[in-house]
């Protein structure tokens, strides 16, 4: 006689999971998830855990968010889906309007995607597309900074600079311009990131005056590069590189899928900088992290571009099936009602500042916590061997993944980035649940870097 093979047994037998060498899950198999409420998961054995990374920074509001479960229920029984080419609907249109209300005051038109990576690619295509047709077709390289993380489809990969997700398909990617990012942690002019004047972008001006005369765009995510390892570089390096755009003709491209709605502080960062870019690309707390759904939103110059007769050619022929779903659209609409009528911004604001004192209180004199970072919510340790030097763990020790696994046992979902354990919670995540995130860090942490209490 056989016995049923477990839930986890039957995901191993077939499913291919992301981002994941397969063979570590022999040591950690798949936690099969039942049910979510706000701050929490609970898996089919009734353990909980505290998902302090909003699983892959999507999740804005918290799981089953019941304003946001009542509008995708609402929008169920009316419409699906329908193709969006030459058809719209209430839903489209209402969150356009939103989104014109809220996004930097360039920004006038919404080409709707299915995710994040698919909305860089329209960005890329679109200002590629724009000097083609507008008499300049010697600009069409694109420029990006080191660390920068911009999906993983073809075209946003040839704009990332991370050797661990496109080191191997270089010979399929774009040859672009990769110019030396901020690292404030490791400053190698020796400044801070409060008292500096963004001596490295002095990489960004020589990149451009060789090849700014072929660029067609650059991209950046603003303020934080998160793949990086929540690596955070001032506002006045943004406010350069917009300037630095309009002296060559160069369409600006912020990738804000993971830094938008609110996550660090303000509803874009690239508010911060006091800046509007050509084009701003949005997803994840989009819709709450509820519905694959992007947005490529875009200037009306670059719209203007693409408008002409049929016969001329320059319509903007990029589509993909999911575009303007109804189902996703209701949920973002839902997303910004919730963010508006509960002041979540303002309470997130006070939790922010409250949450760097206590992290600074548990952590600051760690023997192995080299920085704490932070920006919004959004909080970061650096796990370093020695913080006087800075030097890093060696990487075959798996510093970061330890804890992790170590955290989970405590109830934690930490996903550290390399050695990087950061802290990216719902905005509305209450102070007592970041309490246990910090003692439940603290204990891991205690377990693999020196004696358990």
């Amino acid at each position: 006689m056989t016995t049923n093979p477990t839930y986890e047994q039957r995901d191993l037998d077939l499913i291919w999971h992301p981002c994941s060498q397969m063979k570590d899950y022999e040591t950690l198999p798949p936690i099969v998830i039942d049910h979510g409420q706000g701050s929490w998961l609970y898996d089919i054995h009734g353990r909980k855990y505290l998902d302090i990374v909003s699983s892959w920074w999507a999740n804005l509001l918290g799981h089953c968010n019941p304003d946001i479960n009542a509008a995708i229920k609402e929008q169920l029984d009316k419409l699906e889906h329908v193709i969006f080419a030459n058809f719209s609907h209430k839903p489209a249109i209402a969150l356009a309007e939103q989104l014109n209300r809220i996004t930097p005051a360039k920004i006038q038109k919404f080409h709707f995607n299915d995710n994040g990576s698919a909305s860089v690619e329209c960005a890329l295509k679109m200002c590629f597309q724009f000097y083609q047709q507008g008499g300049k077709p010697e600009k069409k390289r694109f420029m990006c900074l080191t660390g920068g993380y911009h999906g993983e489809t073809i075209g946003a990969l040839s704009v990332g600079s991370m050797d661990l997700y496109a080191k191997l398909y270089q010979p399929m990617m774009m040859k672009n311009i990769h110019i030396e990012a901020p690292d404030c942690y490791r400053c190698p002019y020796g400044k801070t990131r409060e008292h500096c004047q963004c001596e490295c972008f002095e990489h960004a001006e020589r990149a451009f005056a060789e090849h700014g005369s072929e660029t067609a765009a650059m991209i950046a995510e603003p303020l934080l590069q998160g793949s990086a390892g929540m690596r955070i570089y001032p506002p006045l390096y943004l406010r350069k590189l917009r300037q630095l755009c309009d002296r060559y003709d160069v369409k600006l491209i912020l990738d804000e899928i993971a830094t938008g709605f609110g996550r660090t502080g303000t509803m874009f960062a690239c508010e911060q900088a006091g800046i509007s870019p050509d084009i701003l690309c949005i997803s994840k707390g989009l819709t709450g992290g509820y519905l694959p759904m992007s947005v490529t939103c875009v200037s009306q110059e670059i719209y203007d571009a693409f408008y002409a007769d049929y016969g001329e050619g320059r319509a903007f022929l990029h589509s993909h099936t999911y575009a303007g779903n109804p189902l996703g659209c209701a949920a973002a609409l839902a997303v910004q009602n919730v963010l508006a009528e509960q002041h979540i911004l303002a309470t997130a604001k006070q939790n922010a500042k409250w949450l760097t004192q206590e992290m600074t209180r548990a952590f600051g004199q760690h023997p192995y916590v080299g920085e704490i970072r932070h920006i919004g919510l959004i909080h970061a340790l650096e796990l370093v061997a020695d913080p006087q030097t800075k030097k890093p763990f060696a990487a075959s020790k798996r510093t970061g993944y330890a804890i992790y696994k170590r955290a989970l046992q405590y109830g934690l979902i930490l996903r550290p980035l390399g050695d990087v354990l950061y802290f990216n919670p719902p905005l509305n995540i209450t102070r007592e649940e970041l309490t246990q995130a910090i003692e439940i860090t603290h204990e891991a942490m205690a377990c693999v870097l020196g004696p358990c209490r």
